[in-house]
Formats: C-alpha cells, sequence, structure tokens
C-alpha cells in the first residue's frame, strides 16, 4: 500500500474515531468536562473518568472492529478463497483442521509478501483472519507451518485480540485520567488567581508531557501481557498437534531466518517480532526461552 493511501487510511479512522467520541460524549453529558470553562469551577472526577473511558476505549475496539481490513490493507493479504495450488490447498486443509480441533469456526486464510512471519486477527473467534508470509512458506517444511499455524490458531482460540483491546483499553483510560488530573492541580499551584476563562498553559503543557510518560509505562504492560499470551499460544500449537517437537522445530528455524516486521498495529499479532531496543517493551520473549519452556512442557 503506497504511502498516499496509508495516510488516507489513518486519517479516515481517527476522523471517524473522534466523531464516535463527541457522540458519545455529548449523549452522556460529559461534553462541560472538555471544555476550559466547565474546568474551571473544579475538577469532576466521575465526567473526567467517563471522558477518559470513552476515549481511552474507543480507539482500541474501532481498531480491533477494522483489524481484518486493516491488516489485509497493510500487509497487501490475498484471501484464499479458491486455491491456485497445491500449497494453497494444504494451507486451507490445515487451518481447517486446526481450526476444528480448537473449536472455533474455520477463518480466512490468507498469503502475503514478506520474511517470515504469520499473524491472527480479527474481533471475533469465529470470523478471524490468520495469515503466513511467502518468506515463512518458502522456509519452513510442512511441518513447521502447521505448528505455526497452530500457534495463530491458539491465539484465536484464546481470544488474545481482544484481551489485548481490552488490556489497551484500560491502561489508555487511566493514561487520559491521570494525565489530566495532574495536569489540572499543577496548573492550579502554577495560577496565582482563579481564572474565570479556564485553565492555563500549565495544565496542556502538563498533559502533552504526562501522556508521553504514562504512556510509555503503559506499553510497559501491554507488552508483559502479550509475551504472556505467546506462552500460552505455543503450548496451544503443541496441544493441537499433539507433540511438541514441530513447535520447537519452527521456532528454531525461525530464530535463524530473517523475521519480517509487521505493522505497528499487527505487532503483537505475529509469531515473532524484531527485537526492540529494551526487551521489557518486546511483545515476544525471546526464542531461546519459548524454546526452553517448550521442553519443560509435560508430554502430551
Amino acid at each position: 500500500m503506497n504511502v498516499m493511501k496509508r495516510i488516507a487510511l489513518f486519517l479516515v479512522v481517527n476522523l471517524a474515531v473522534m466523531l464516535v467520541c463527541s457522540i458519545v460524549l455529548s449523549l452522556l453529558g460529559v461534553g462541560q468536562f472538555t471544555s476550559g470553562r466547565g474546568m474551571a469551577r473544579g475538577l469532576n472526577y466521575t465526567s473526567l473518568f467517563v471522558f477518559a473511558l470513552v476515549f481511552g476505549f474507543a480507539g482500541s475496539f474501532i481498531s480491533l472492529l477494522l483489524s481484518k481490513f486493516l491488516a489485509k490493507r497493510a500487509t497487501g493479504a490475498y484471501v484464499i478463497t479458491t486455491p491456485r495450488n497445491d500449497t494453497e490447498r494444504w494451507l486451507l486443509s490445515t487451518v481447517q483442521k486446526l481450526a476444528s480441533v480448537a473449536g472455533i469456526r474455520m477463518p480466512e486464510v490468507a498469503v502475503y509478501q514478506g520474511e517470515a512471519n504469520a499473524f491472527a486477527t480479527g474481533a471475533f473467534r469465529n470470523s478471524a483472519l490468520v495469515a503466513v508470509s511467502t518468506g515463512l512458506l518458502e522456509g519452513m517444511t510442512r511441518e513447521e507451518v502447521e505448528a505455526v499455524l497452530g500457534h495463530e490458531i491458539a491465539h484465536v482460540a484464546n481470544g488474545d485480540m481482544v484481551t489485548m483491546a481490552l488490556i489497551q483499553g484500560v491502561v489508555n483510560t487511566f493514561v487520559i485520567f491521570f494525565a489530566r488530573v495532574v495536569g489540572f492541580f499543577v496548573d492550579k499551584a502554577l495560577s496565582r488567581s482563579d481564572r474565570e476563562e479556564g485553565v492555563g498553559i500549565g495544565y496542556y503543557v502538563t498533559v502533552f508531557v504526562l501522556e508521553i510518560v504514562f504512556g510509555i509505562l503503559a506499553s510497559l504492560i501491554v507488552a508483559w501481557f502479550s509475551r504472556r499470551r505467546e506462552y500460552r499460544a505455543d503450548a496451544g500449537a503443541v496441544r493441537f498437534l499433539g507433540r511438541r517437537q514441530p513447535m520447537i522445530h519452527a521456532l528454531e528455524r525461525l530464530g535463524g531466518m530473517q523475521s519480517g516486521g509487521l505493522p505497528k498495529n499487527l505487532a503483537t499479532a505475529g509469531i515473532s517480532n524484531r527485537k526492540g531496543w529494551f526487551a521489557l517493551f518486546s511483545t515476544h520473549p525471546p526464542i531461546e526461552k519459548r524454546i526452553e519452556v517448550l521442553k519443560s512442557l509435560q508430554p502430551v
């Protein structure tokens, strides 16, 4: 997808989020809080929390609902409807078998051009999307690819996409809430007289800085949950296949390959993610640690 299309898609999604939030806030009667004049009369914690809750969850859940569409556009994934070759026929039948074992409906199956990676996304367990890259298909044996597919099906069966959206919404809510509470009191402390016109520059600067700081701290929480669910998905693949070696071999193979990066909104959905500058911000545990945990599992 070219740059102009990405920018247009970003703007449309964000405008939609803002429109929905504005309507909901008006219906809930908390629009007064969003104006500086309303805040000049004092901080209404209930209105503030509703405001934070709406904005905190809106982006998270709208992204979740649009996740399949955005994933297809971001990666250029081709959804297999009528298999064109033996590989596509094998992919469909393998995903169908794994989905049946996991107790979910057959997800959409897609292939995209890129280095070794795979991901699962979708707002609902029974209408998900599982996609694999050409690099993964070309660099792994079918047994290893089947293990990777089992890992992604486990994500879907575990409801991981919804869980991550909920966690993101919660941390967003508290980032917005506490940044504004602190901002209000900082501005009040800096002000030499009561304002009738609203809050001053101290409020806006404080909120801007604290949303960045709190946002970084919140990302540590999200990343920690993401790493926990990777272990569960690995174990799920072992359970679906009935043996641990294919998943171990797939991870070993992946460790020796150039892992393909995914767009930010899909980073937590992939089988692997490029290592960040700091391990605590990584959405995936080290492959060596994942293999160690798999080897410690009780035999299936």
